[in-house]
This record gives C-alpha cells, structure tokens and sequence, in this order.
C-alpha cells in the first residue's frame, strides 16, 4: 500500500523512502515537516459527522481558535512553523522588499515571514499580531532564530483589534479560508487604511478557482472549516481581488505561490 500510494520506493528487493518522504519525513532531517502532517489528526472522527458539522448554528467567528490554550498554540504553530519557514523564503524571494522599513504580519503565528523578511533584509523590522498565547509561542521561534531584536509580537485579535499605523507591508498568510468574507474583507479593509502611503499588503491564501471548482486542495481548507464549526469558508480569487479593491487597494494582482494550492494577492496603498 505505501508503494502503490508513492510513499515506498522499491528496487532490488529492498524497500526505501520516496524522495519527497526522505526530505520531508524523516525526523531530525532539515526538511521536516511531519508536525504539519499530523496536526490535523485529532479531526479525522469528526469528518465523520460532517453532515451534523454543517448543519449546525452554533458557529464561531474563529472557530476552535477562539478558546486556544497555550499548549494548543504550541502544537498548532509547531506544525504551521514546520512549513512556514519554506514559505517566507519564498515569500521574500518573490517580493521586492528593497526600501521597507517594517512589516505587520497579521495572525502571524509563528512569526515564519517575519523571521524570513528580517533575515533577508537587514534594515526591515516586523511585528506578528496574534492572540497573546500565539505571541508566547512566536518569541521563542524568534528568539531561536536570533532575530529578537527586529521582531516584535503585538498581541491582538485582528478580526477586532486595531493595527499599527506605522508599517509599510502587510502580510496575511495562510489563514484565508479560517474566516467568512465579511471578516476577510473588514481585514483588509482595516489594513489598508493603518498602512503608510505607498504600502502595499500581500494576502497568502488557500484561494479557488472563479468558478469554485476547484483546486482540491483549497476547497478542502474550505469544507474543514465545518469540522470546527467555524464561519470560515473558501474564498475564490475573484472574491479576494474584489475585497481589495473595495478596501481601497490599488494594482490588485494574483500571483501563483504555491501551484495548486496557495495564491498571492497584492494591492498597493497610494502615496
């Protein structure tokens, strides 16, 4: 079965790990990214109420995120952090950041794309906004990454609280399908009018398809929502290029991120 599934490779009567295992699974390699694999296993009865999930009312405006202990944030984010890193580098390798001078990273986690942006960028400072048990746990990937002293945290609940008003990047990632369109569209709303003249925001997100069809991916962020009886949905690119543009957002464009499942939406702030 882990052969016929691409997990197995065989080959004179010995089994090996298929490349992408031996990079990604194989614990204690830099490439490991078995925390993001199994975060999500505590959920795997629940699909099977998903009928019960989606017909429910009682539904959370941040779904389980809402009631996180500090030992959830910390399992949560060790695993958002064991891909996270890979997707700032790659982040600050598709984005010219020559010239900013700080970053607000909101529901950043970790603290990945900061981290990532600081160490790319010496004259660049940052600052996650999170909820405060989330800030507990990005201080120590910072910290452990040497970067404290460019990268601060700022706890907040961005679907309430106010953003810095003295940045000129913001960033969204990976968090697009965990909220409804009212509460994605009132972020980067919130976002454009705290940004400085000329800042631009770059939002990450899990988006479909205009026609909703798909890709897989993106669309079972969407559905998962339901599992934790969250508001969150999934949001196509159209949806998300209309959000900009109503927040304000000038030279709204989609870029591809990651293939298959993650987009890069970016707007610009007028001077």
């Amino acid at each position: 079965m882990l052969c016929a599934a691409g997990l197995l490779e065989k080959a004179h009567g010995r089994h090996n790990n298929a490349p992408d295992v031996e990079r990604f699974l194989v614990e204690g390699k830099p490439g490991y990214m078995g925390p993001w694999i199994t975060f999500t296993k505590p959920q795997w009865n629940e699909w099977g109420r998903l009928g019960e999930h989606i017909r429910t009312k009682n539904l959370k405006v941040m779904g389980a995120i809402e009631t996180f202990t500090a030992a959830d944030a910390r399992r949560y984010h060790n695993a958002t952090y064991s891909i996270g890193m890979g997707a700032g580098r790659r982040f600050v390798r598709q984005v010219d950041l020559g010239g900013r001078k700080r970053i607000m990273d909101i529901g950043g986690g970790s603290g990945a794309y900061c981290i990532a942006a600081v160490k790319a960028h010496a004259t660049i400072r940052a600052v996650v906004l999170d909820l405060p048990v989330v800030c507990e746990i990005a201080r120590e990937f910072i910290a452990e990454n040497g970067v404290a002293d460019r990268v601060a945290t700022l706890a907040c609940d961005f679907t309430r609280d106010p953003f810095p008003t003295d940045c000129d990047v913001a960033i969204m990632a990976s968090n697009l399908p965990m909220y409804s369109r009212e509460v994605i569209a009132s972020v980067i709303k919130k976002a454009f009018d705290a940004l400085l003249p000329g800042g631009e925001m770059h939002l990450i997100g899990e988006t479909t398809n205009d026609e909703r069809t798909g890709p897989w991916g993106p669309a079972y962020w969407g559905l998962g929502q339901a599992v934790g009886d969250s508001l969150g949905l999934a949001h196509s690119e159209a949806d998300v290029i209309g959000y900009f543009r109503a927040a304000g957002f000038t030279n709204v464009c989609v870029h591809e991120f990651i293939a298959g499942s993650l987009s890069r939406i970016a707007g610009t702030k007028a001077k």
